[in-house]
């Protein structure tokens, strides 16, 4: 089946890294480009429908010939292009899109500073990975540039980890010199013997593609543990699955998400 990659463009400045960071891994995997605007109408509040009608086309023209004027800037002529242009609810558009016969990764802009780091993701982002039932990679505004020599996947105990999904994502990566760390991350004085023997399992399944290990982080100390295993390289990527505690979790979303999203260059997988 072809792959796609859908790119959320909402032409703020952090759409150019975006788009440039999912073409040059376009180019590894020959994935399709589409470029995903949804239009705000400002119209006043007593617009009759068919002038609000007329508001939101002139609109979608104008986004459109932003989405082409950005695509022959960025995009080698030589990918296959195709836009999205509506003013309908977002989620609405996507599920429509996911109906296609695609392998689909959603692409989304992280940003926000401050106190809207405190909101996981953003709110479009989280939107996004709420209401699909589709891999969402989440991307810092700093990278650009397509790198994944170290994969590291969040595991936890009571929420069962989707192989499946896994193994649909890594369709998208090649599998040369390519490492694999599955963690859990641990509360103070948690019993790991059940979570270890999950990791264990998953590491020997993906060892004959991948070079695997696995780690715990226990008590207190977690986060600086992590960070010298998660180092903020741009050839890092941080896999969690929607609905596990990893993406819930006050400790992991506080200290994880933040400061290695917001302040690193890591970017984020989420699984459905």
């Amino acid at each position: 089946m072809t792959k796609r990659f859908i790119i959320l463009i909402d032409f703020s400045e952090y759409s150019i890294n975006l788009i440039k960071y999912a073409c040059d891994w376009s180019r590894q995997v020959n994935a399709e480009i589409l470029l995903l605007h949804q239009t705000v109408v400002l119209a006043p509040a007593l617009t009759d429908n068919e002038s609000r009608k007329h508001i939101a086309q002139h609109a979608n023209d104008e986004a459109l010939q932003k989405l082409k004027s950005l695509t022959k800037e960025l995009i080698p002529h030589t990918f296959k292009v195709s836009y999205s242009v509506s003013e309908s609810n977002l989620q609405r558009i996507l599920h429509k899109l996911l109906e296609a016969p695609f392998e689909n990764l959603i692409f989304v802009g992280l940003k926000g500073t401050g106190l809207l780091k405190k909101i996981f993701l953003g709110s479009v982002a989280l939107r996004v990975i709420d209401s699909t039932n589709n891999i969402v990679v989440a991307m810092p505004k700093e990278i650009d540039t397509f790198s994944h020599k170290k994969i590291f996947v969040a595991v936890t105990e009571k929420h069962p980890f989707s192989i499946l999904e896994l193994n649909n994502f890594l369709t998208f990566i090649d599998n040369q010199n390519i490492n694999i760390t599955f963690f859990y991350l641990a509360k103070p004085n948690e019993k790991t013997i059940g979570i270890e023997k999950q990791l264990r399992e998953l590491s020997k399944m993906f060892a004959d593609r991948f070079n695997t290990d696995f780690a715990i982080f226990e008590g207190h100390n977690s986060f600086d543990d992590i960070k010298k295993v998660i180092s903020n390289k741009t050839d890092e990527m941080l896999i969690v699955q929607k609905g596990s505690r990893h993406l819930t979790d006050q400790f992991f979303r506080n200290f994880l998400i933040n400061e290695l999203i917001y302040e690193g260059q890591t970017p984020l997988i989420v699984l459905p």
